[in-house]
């Protein structure tokens, strides 16, 4: 027997559960760091050989394979990573004024994949550049709250270093403290999510915009944005937003047409799959009706695909068909259109 299904072998993705929230510190270098494990699939005569209990870890590991995200390099994610990039050597020895990135569209348009990948890539390359060094944080991941205020945005930085924040503390002590700990840190890439939650037209959206354009000029670090159509919400009007926009490069997110791009991400997230009975190349013949249902979301897809999997899994049919995808319920939105 090929896999490592004794009595007494682990699941083969490990027991210990790492921290999943990307807006701490230790949440952050855990999702770079992980790895995750495919599992193989048995042959029938080596899956016949499983005792009961070997069984259910078998398909326990399979099912928590379909429950990942898949990452696939689409043109967004690549368009992202390399003018991220590009950003982060042109601010190299900037003192002041340094560029920022805003990823914007629609929902579930891969915009967080994007940045996260962007952030994923940089982290990787500063480890490589200076291994066994421990004190660096070379990246740091927020999110904007709803109806944010300044120093609840402050307090996001702080809470994704583990910086204790008391409630009398004030905003201009939270403000120094992280800047001066990301300064020692040297940090190189600040990536802040959900933009979309603030307003320039309030006075408070505007206070939180002034925020982080102070930790922009404090911290020798280049700036990502993320957030669901941030230009067509007011973001570069007015003086402050003309200032974004004169400083900002924009990377549109949008859903993906009917093309080639569309039918590979169809064939990967098919190559992915870890069922007995499927057969190889039936999904890419339903890549037309993918569409029509997804509406060329990727987001979409991949609930789409990795639900009717688990589905399968968890009746004993082994194969996704036309079927089993329409008995996956999608959100409220998408279903209605």
């Amino acid at each position: 027997m090929t896999a490592p299904y004794g009595p007494l072998a682990p699941f083969a993705n490990g027991p210990r559960e790492p921290e999943r929230h990307l807006t701490s510190l230790s949440g952050w270098r855990s999702f770079v760091d992980d790895q995750p494990v495919i599992p193989a699939l048995l042959s029938a005569a080596e899956r016949a050989a499983l005792s009961p209990a070997e069984l259910t870890r078998y398909d326990e590991d399979r099912l928590d394979h379909h429950t990942r995200l898949l990452v696939v390099a689409t043109s967004t994610v690549q368009h992202t990573v390399t003018c991220g990039r590009r950003l982060v050597l042109l601010n190299r020895h900037a003192v002041s004024a340094r560029c920022g990135l805003i990823v914007s569209g629609p929902a579930d348009t891969g915009k967080t994949t994007a940045i996260t990948q962007l952030g994923r890539a940089h982290e990787l390359l500063d480890r490589a550049r200076h291994p066994g060094v421990s004190d660096r944080i070379p990246v740091v991941y927020i999110t904007v709250p709803p109806a944010a205020t300044a120093r609840m945005v402050a307090v996001e930085f702080a809470r994704f270093l583990g910086l204790p924040v008391r409630v009398r503390s004030n905003i201009t002590d939270i403000l120094e403290t992280v800047c001066g700990v990301l300064t020692d840190a040297r940090v190189g890439l600040v990536l802040v999510d959900e933009l979309h939650n603030i307003s320039l037209t309030t006075r408070s959206g505007a206070e939180v915009s002034d925020t982080l354009k102070y930790f922009s000029e404090r911290i020798p670090a280049t700036f990502v944005y993320a957030g669901i159509n941030v230009e067509r919400a007011g973001l570069f009007d007015g003086t402050r937003g003309e200032q974004i926009a004169g400083r900002f490069t924009l990377v549109p997110t949008a859903p993906l047409p009917y093309n080639t791009e569309w039918q590979g991400l169809v064939a990967t997230l098919e190559d992915s799959l870890r069922l007995h009975d499927h057969q190889p190349g039936s999904l890419i013949a339903l890549d037309r009706y993918l569409h029509d249902r997804t509406d060329g979301m990727i987001g979409s897809l991949s609930h789409l695909i990795r639900g009717a999997a688990l589905d399968t899994i968890l009746t004993g049919s082994e194969k996704i068909t036309k079927e089993s995808l329409q008995a996956i319920p999608f959100d409220h939105s998408s279903e209605s259109s």
